[in-house]
């Protein structure tokens, strides 16, 4: 992919959501809450494994 064919793209992408025009079928906010959810409990367990006092 060249220079300007990237340019178009980009472009023709910033067009469409200027008119408030949606591509396609947008995410589940409830299922993008839970994973993030799950993610960062993943992330706290696993930092709270390593900080173990011995």
């Amino acid at each position: 992919m060249t220079l300007p064919d990237t340019v178009h793209t980009l472009t023709l992408l910033a067009s469409g959501a200027e008119n408030g025009e949606h591509g396609g079928v947008s995410a589940n906010p409830f299922a993008t809450g839970l994973g993030a959810l799950a993610v960062l409990l993943l992330l706290l367990w696993i930092t709270t494994r390593f900080n173990r006092d011995r």
